[in-house]
Order: structure tokens, then sequence, then C-alpha cells
């Protein structure tokens, strides 16, 4: 009887190590395994989104905007009209409060406007609507759909077990984060920010992370990608510089990501989970990395066995995606447009860059003017600076524009209106004041760089 209990025990492990190894496996090698791809480095997952794009070819821009036309109408009927939220898919997918339902309307009417160019020129214009609906919104729709229905084998499999008890002897004394969160980052460094923004998200519904560890990861580890530091350093064409250039990306990213958690308003964050409840207490003594390799394992392959299967993990992917593409979409159209016609038609982001020349003067960065225009900018999309630093005379501000766009992080036209648009507690101020931040500390340590380039 002994034997036959120990035979069945071992069974299972065994049954169990395989449905945590190979899932995961699958999603290691989708989202976090550098490929090339078109002259870049990338993931498969964003692989996958571009092709899926490239075959949409011209209707692409149609689609998203029958999507996101869609979504603010049934928005305000569910949201209006109370007995249709008795329907839990309708409920969960388009039920929200009258601020972010006017913000879903004011998505799908300026995505109307754009295909058809009808309206204030402004909302249309090439570099505003345009810019977002025929350039962002497609690739954004294909990067939900795919990451959507695959982010599950990342997240029920048991990986974030694994290497969040590994990379708390890291994640933790450093940053104040669970180990998991290594995770998110290496996602968004390889792959895209959005990525990494959506698997925060999923891990924070889930109670895997308080209020503000959502809020910090979301906001310091959605690193932009490598690939698209290359299409930035390209456009102010110093490609000669990407590794000197990626270094001070890097580098000055590690000491905000150090510092900006532990000042407001990120430091007062609550740290209870989505649901008000309290996280349990951290052990006063560290395990030693045998220990937390062994632990890791066995709540890896207890959250595998909890998982229901691939039919399961089809369905939560499948919600994954509708709730990204519903939710997001209208909102990135909306506040990205908004903020894109400022940047265009107003000299509000100039002014607000006058502050930081002399910041600038003060780091002997040349034409500090020039600069300066292009610092806040950043708060309403990451490329804009880089085409107006495009212009400048000098290959060090060049250097120092291009760096510190991609180091501010937050930008309205992607991941700051995804992370809006998402459950993770930061608000439209807050993000700014964040950006700011960033902006502040890692400015002085891109300009130390750019002097020893030049």
């Amino acid at each position: 009887m002994s034997s036959n209990t120990e035979t069945v025990g071992t069974t299972t492990s065994h049954q169990g190590l395989w449905k945590f190894i190979l899932p995961s496996l699958i999603g290691v090698l989708l989202f976090m395994t550098p490929v090339p791809w078109e002259g870049a480095i990338t993931i498969p997952v964003a692989v996958l989104a571009k092709s899926f794009k490239a075959l949409l070819g011209d209707h692409a821009v149609t689609v998203v905007t029958t999507l996101v036309a869609l979504t603010a109408l049934l928005s305000s009927l569910v949201t209006l009209i109370k007995p249709l939220q008795q329907h839990n898919l309708l409920r969960t997918l388009f039920a929200t409060s009258l601020p972010w339902l006017a913000v879903r309307v004011l998505g799908g009417v300026f995505a109307i406007m754009t295909l058809n160019k009808i309206g204030p020129a402004m909302i249309w214009h090439a570099n505003t609507g345009g810019l977002l609906l025929n350039d962002l919104m497609p690739v954004l729709l294909s990067v939900f759909i795919f990451a959507g229905l695959l982010l599950p084998l990342l997240l029920d499999f048991g990986l974030l077990e694994l290497i969040g008890s590994l990379m708390s002897k890291i994640m933790r004394p450093l940053f104040n984060l669970p180990g998991r969160s290594a995770v998110d980052c290496s996602t968004s460094w390889l792959g895209d920010g959005t990525v990494g923004v959506m698997l925060t998200n999923q891990q924070y519904e889930q109670k895997m992370y308080t209020q503000r560890e959502a809020a910090v990861i979301a906001t310091t580890f959605s690193a932009v990608s490598i690939s698209f530091s290359l299409v930035v350093i390209a456009e102010v064409g110093l490609e000669h510089l990407f590794l000197p250039f990626y270094l001070a990306v890097s580098l000055a990213g590690f000491v905000a990501a150090l510092i900006v958690p532990r000042l407001p308003p990120l430091s007062r964050k609550s740290t209870d989970y989505i649901d008000g409840t309290t996280p349990p207490a951290q052990p006063h003594k560290q395990p030693s990395l045998c220990q937390l390799f062994h632990s890791g394992l066995d709540q890896a392959i207890s959250r595998a066995h909890q998982s229901a299967g691939f039919a399961a993990m089809a369905r939560s992917g499948l919600k994954n995606a509708a709730e990204m593409v519903f939710g997001v979409l209208p909102v990135v159209m909306a506040i990205g447009t908004l903020a894109l016609v400022i940047a265009e038609n107003t000299s509000i982001f100039s002014l607000l860059g006058t502050p930081f020349v002399p910041l600038l003067e003060l780091l002997a960065i040349p034409d500090a003017v020039k600069a300066s225009e292009t610092i806040v900018v950043g708060f309403a999309d990451m490329f804009i600076p880089s085409i107006m630093a495009a212009s400048i005379e000098s290959e060090m501000t060049r250097f120092v524009v291009a760096a510190l766009s991609i180091t501010q992080l937050i930008y309205m036209s992607e991941v700051g209106a995804l992370i809006l648009g998402s459950k993770i507690p930061v608000n439209l101020f807050e993000l700014f004041i964040i950006f700011i931040l960033r902006t502040l500390i890692t400015l002085p340590i891109i300009a130390g760089v750019a002097h020893l380039v030049f």
C-alpha cells in the first residue's frame, strides 16, 4: 500500500513538473527570447504582432476605427442602461465610470474624424490623430491580441513563482519589489513596454502585487525595447554610438529605479492589494539561494497543478485580449490625440521646458534652449523629442535628447495612456510628476556619459 502511494505521489509530482516546464518554456520562448527580425532584435510575440499587422495591411486603420467606435457605443449603452450589466461579459468589458466613458467616447469620435479627415484639421493631422491612428493603433491592436492570448503561459503555470523566489534576493533589497517583477522588466526590455504594463496589470488584478508595487513596476520597469532604442538613435543620426547611448540609458534608468519609488507620489501608495486586503508579512531571515530555488519550484508546481489547462488558458487569454482592446485603445486615441494637439499647436511644452535651460547650461549641453524645448514634449510622445532634435547641430545635444526621451519612460501616446486605462492606481497628475522626477534624475547622468563620449 505504501509503495503504491509513493508511486502515485511521484507520478503526480512528475506530471506537475512537466505541466510547469512545458507551458513556461513556451512562454519564455515567446516573451523573453531575443530574435533577429528585419534588422532589429525583438521577441517572437512582437514578430507575431507585426506579421498580423502586415496581414491586415491597408484595412488595419479601418479595423481599429471600427473597434474604437464600437467600444464607445457599447460602453455608452452598458454604462447608462443598468439591466445590460447583468451580463457578465458586457459588464466586464464595457461598464465604466462616467469620466472614463467620456474618454472612450472621445476616442471613438477622434478615430472617426481622423479616418474620414473631417472636422478641425488639428485633430486628424498627420502629426496628431493621424500619427496615432495610422502608425501606433494598428501596432497596439496586434500586440494586445497576441500578448493577451499568450500571457497566461507566463502567468498561470508557475514561471513567475520560481523566478519571483529566486530574484527576491535582488529585487527586494534594491527596489523593495517582489522578485517576479524582474519578468515584467525583461519582457519590456526585450519586447515592448506595453506588454510589460499588461503583464503588471494582470498580476495586480490577481493580487500578486500591492497597489504600490504595481504602480512602481508600471512607471519604472516598463522599459523601452532595444529595437525602439535603435529607432530613436537612428532618428538623430548617431547609430554608430549605440553602445555608449544604451549604456547611458541603462545606467540612468537603474539610478531612477532606485530613487523615484522612494519619493512621492509612489512612496505614498497603499501597500494593500487591489481589494484592500493586506499582504502577508515578509520573513526577517532571508533563506539561501538553494532554499529559494526549492521553495520557488514547489510553488511553481503547485501553481501549475491549480491551472485548469490549455482550454482555460485560451479563455483567460481571450478575456485579457478583449479587455486590452476595448479598454485601452479608445483611451490611447483620446488622450494621445489631445496631448499631440497641444504639442503641435501651442507653445505650452516650450514654456514648460524653459526652467530646464539653466540646468542644461550648468551641465554644459550645447544649444540649451533648443534642447529644453524637447524635454517636456516627451510626455506627449516619446518619439517627438528625437524628431525635434534631428535638426540640432550639436551631436552631444542630440545624444542627450535621444537618451533622455527613453529614460523619461512615461509618454501619453502609449505607455501613459495604457497605464491610465488599466487598473493600476496612478492618475494623470501623478504620471506627470513621475515624468518630471525621472527627467531631473536621469538628465545629469546622461550628460555625464555624453561628456565622456564627446
